[in-house]
């Protein structure tokens, strides 16, 4: 039977019924369409979620490794601070240990004295120790004791604590050392305390200047 051939009602149901499979068909896809998005949807936000507890994971850690940074930089900085003040307070432990050798051979020379009553004996003595102190100190600590006299008078080595006029000398010279400087390496430790001659003023010369003819 063709086509021309079927009866009307026949082709209506027929057409209704393709209509009704292509409606099935479109439904069918449009809820595989919805439950594709709704899977995806599901699926971006698991991954947002992964990402959000990897995040306050790494963040956590960060955070527990700047505390941990942070304490051991304060135990650092306590340290530090500590050793800096024993190696302030135990900064002359060697001088001192020196100084003490020093003390005890003081007290055997007063000792010695004592015993013997020989002054000349324990001025012997005194000076020997004094060699040997000031030996001592030069030779391991840099700090040495300079002359003065017959030196020209420099204020950074010296403290004049007396002046007078001389003929003898045409600077200002240093006559007499009342104590003594020292130098620490190359720095003026103590300024020694001086008595300094100054050169004379001439009269005649103070004369012959006030005598000059008026320009």
């Amino acid at each position: 039977m063709s086509i021309d051939e079927i009866p009307l009602e026949d082709s209506i149901a027929v057409e209704e019924g393709a209509e009704m499979h292509q409606i099935d068909e479109n439904v069918e896809v449009e809820k595989e369409g919805k439950s594709s998005r709704k899977k995806k949807k599901n699926d971006k936000n698991k991954e947002m979620e992964d990402k959000i507890v990897e995040l306050e994971e790494s963040n956590a850690d960060l955070k527990d490794q700047l505390l941990r940074k942070q304490a051991d930089f304060d135990n650092f900085r306590k340290r530090m601070f500590r050793e800096k003040e024993e190696a302030i307070k135990y900064a002359n432990s060697n001088l001192l240990q020196d100084i003490v050798g020093t003390i005890d051979d003081f007290e055997r020379a007063l000792q010695s004295a004592d015993q013997s009553n020989d002054f000349k004996s324990l001025h012997s003595g005194v000076e020997l120790i004094e060699k040997q102190l000031t030996s001592m100190l030069e030779r391991k600590y840099g700090l040495k004791r300079f002359e003065s006299v017959g030196e020209e008078f420099n204020p950074d080595r010296h403290e004049a604590l007396a002046m007078e006029e001389s003929e003898d000398y045409d600077v200002q010279t240093v006559i007499e050392d009342y104590l003594k400087g020292f130098m620490l390496h190359e720095r003026v430790l103590r300024h020694s305390k001086v008595k300094v001659a100054s050169p004379a003023k001439n009269p005649e010369n103070i004369k012959d200047a006030s005598e000059e003819p008026e320009a």
